[in-house]
């Protein structure tokens, strides 16, 4: 079973592609992590956890769910991170994480994936470097795919002591200090679709006079103005002026306009080895 959160298509498309090469499946967490459904979850075959990597280590909304959430059946379980060049101690995390669920670490694999987090000085990538990303990380998984299917364990980073030493402390005076949404607001492109309410992990949007409105508890994740299909979200001046990144819009780079995005295109392979 490959369990995974997504906030703007990058980790999914991750997830869904691992699920399709194990012939196993896949479960989208967001509406349990909003409902705080913690009903167990079998799986015969080994689990697969795959999520993004936000602030040098796993969304800690999403730790903090599957810490409580019972698996069942397989004692195994392998992690895929989803980083936008560095994975800090998501693999230190994550072991530690399998371990206080009883659970046997099979490793954690870091996926370089395009950017969507675009707030302060981060920029948003072109689109030659979104395409050489995606075109990786495909590859890549095939490796990953066959590693699991083998039994064997991922190779992870080694994250060493200062590495730790800086981000657990850090961590959370960050999200408390600086993921504030109070810069998130609506412009009249809203068409009052609720796409936002229902993507938000934190429950933290909500609609009132027609327009979204933003609480306290956010997680910078993305999802909201990712996913606005009018594109009509944005974040003080940063939003304005920066795209907004969702898998969907890059997908193309992956396969033809017929062929499915979870079906292995040997075209992709050749363009790789020619260069």
């Amino acid at each position: 079973m490959v369990l995974y959160f997504s906030a703007t298509g990058n980790t999914e498309f991750l997830a869904k592609e691992l699920a399709k090469r194990l012939g196993d499946s896949s479960l989208n967490l967001i509406n349990r992590i909003k409902e705080q459904d913690f009903s167990p979850v079998a799986s015969d075959k080994p689990f697969v956890i795959c999520a993004p990597v936000y602030i040098c280590e796993m969304p800690r909304f999403l730790s903090a769910y599957l810490k409580k959430l019972p698996l069942t059946g397989s004692d195994k379980v392998y992690f895929i991170m989803s980083s936008a060049g560095y994975s800090g101690i998501s693999s230190y995390l994550a072991k530690k994480l399998a371990k206080k669920k009883g659970l046997r670490y099979m490793g954690c694999s870091e996926v370089v994936m395009p950017r969507n987090y675009f707030i302060g000085h981060y920029p948003m990538q072109s689109g030659e470097e979104i395409k050489e990303r995606l075109l990786n990380a495909y590859e890549q998984i095939g490796s990953i795919a066959d590693n699991i299917a083998k039994g064997k364990m991922l190779s992870s980073r080694h994250v060493y002591m200062f590495e730790k030493a800086i981000t657990l402390p850090f961590n959370p005076v960050w999200s408390k200090l600086k993921l504030k949404a109070k810069d998130f607001a609506a412009t009249d492109k809203c068409v009052t679709c609720g796409k936002c309410v229902q993507v938000c992990p934190l429950n933290n949007i909500s609609i009132k006079d027609g327009r979204p409105v933003w609480s306290d508890n956010c997680t910078h994740c993305m999802a909201c103005i990712g996913n606005c299909p009018a594109e009509a979200i944005n974040y003080g001046n940063a939003g304005a002026s920066k795209a907004k990144y969702n898998f969907k819009k890059y997908k193309h780079f992956l396969n033809d306009k017929n062929t499915d995005i979870h079906t292995p295109d040997p075209k992709i392979y050749k363009r790789r080895k020619n260069g």
